[in-house]
């Protein structure tokens, strides 16, 4: 029964795949030196008032970017705050966290995946950037979180 409700929403290709990670610059001298990976594009963002599941307040990420053919390889380490990402370190180490899917109208995905009970975690609209992201429970089957973005300005 939840094969034929799941047979309406079709994602594109992933675009990203992310592993979380404690120290970014020790993750990026790794990819690059044993796998030749790279360059790597390194930022720290701060957004304040970001809410997840009780807590609320500022999140610091360092994260690092590097193409590997079409697929983006993002690594994130926690700065400070409550994010997806400190949970799943906590719980599981470093690691594989999630594959990005780029999709036209977040809302109407969203409203789509929700009548198969697939709800966001974690959900952001940066309006001054155009982009809108959310984290879905995807992972209690097969482990990996899916992230959805929207871009409303193309990067």
């Amino acid at each position: 029964m939840m094969e034929a409700k799941l047979r309406g929403t079709r994602l594109p290709p992933p675009d990203q795949v992310c592993v979380v990670v404690r120290d970014v610059d020790r993750a990026i001298e790794y990819y690059e030196s044993v796998f030749g990976l790279g360059p790597f594009r390194v930022m720290e963002t701060a957004t304040k008032d970001m809410a997840y599941k009780d807590w609320t307040g500022t999140v610091r990420l360092k994260t690092a970017f590097a193409q590997m053919g079409p697929i983006e390889l993002e690594l994130i380490q926690v700065v400070e705050g409550e994010t997806p990402h400190s949970e799943f370190l906590r719980q599981k180490g470093e690691g594989l966290h999630h594959l990005r899917f780029r999709v036209d109208d977040l809302e109407k995905t969203l409203a789509e995946l929700a009548r198969c009970g697939i709800e966001p975690v974690w959900k952001h609209n940066y309006v001054k950037a155009g982009v809108s992201f959310a984290y879905l429970n995807t992972d209690q089957i097969g482990g990996a979180m899916f992230e959805l973005i929207e871009y409303r300005q193309r990067p």
